[in-house]
């Protein structure tokens, strides 16, 4: 969905500016949101997903640090550290979306705001935190 896209991208852009200057995640989005014309659908996700990331981060950040053991997740590029935790966000936290597509979406805007071999980074971090989930979903379900 275009407009969800939209969505990811500003929360991208948030995310990164409150790493690049230090500003507070409202403050960040409300600076980025100056010249996005949005529905309010749009508007909810955004605000949705940046609240899950901010909420979560310290979780997010520990699941990406399991998968790529043995490197510091500050040394990922800022831009595809944001679009992981994007991404791991939604694929833990957001049930109502389907893995492939924040997999699909995260490998997208990679391509765009990043390096030529983002894509290929992205993909390979996120695959294993498909199958981790999936493994530790499948396991609870058991459990239960």
């Amino acid at each position: 969905m275009k407009s969800r896209r939209e969505a990811r991208e500003v929360v991208l852009k948030t995310l990164y500016r409150v790493e690049a200057t230090g500003n507070t995640a409202e403050e960040a989005y409300n600076d980025v949101c100056m010249n996005w014309s949005r529905s309010p659908f749009d508007e909810v996700y955004a605000q949705r997903l940046l609240k899950g990331i901010t909420t979560n981060v310290e979780g997010i950040d520990a699941i990406l640090r399991d998968i790529v053991k043995n490197w510091d997740i500050e040394r990922i590029a800022i831009i595809d550290r944001n679009i992981l935790r994007i991404a791991i966000c939604e694929v833990v936290y957001f049930d109502d979306i389907p893995p492939k597509v924040s997999m699909d979406e995260a490998i997208e805007i990679a391509k765009i705001y990043s390096t030529s071999d983002s894509g290929k980074f992205v993909n390979g971090i996120l695959d294993k935190v498909v199958k981790r989930e999936k493994q530790r979903k499948q396991k609870r379900t058991m459990d239960l």
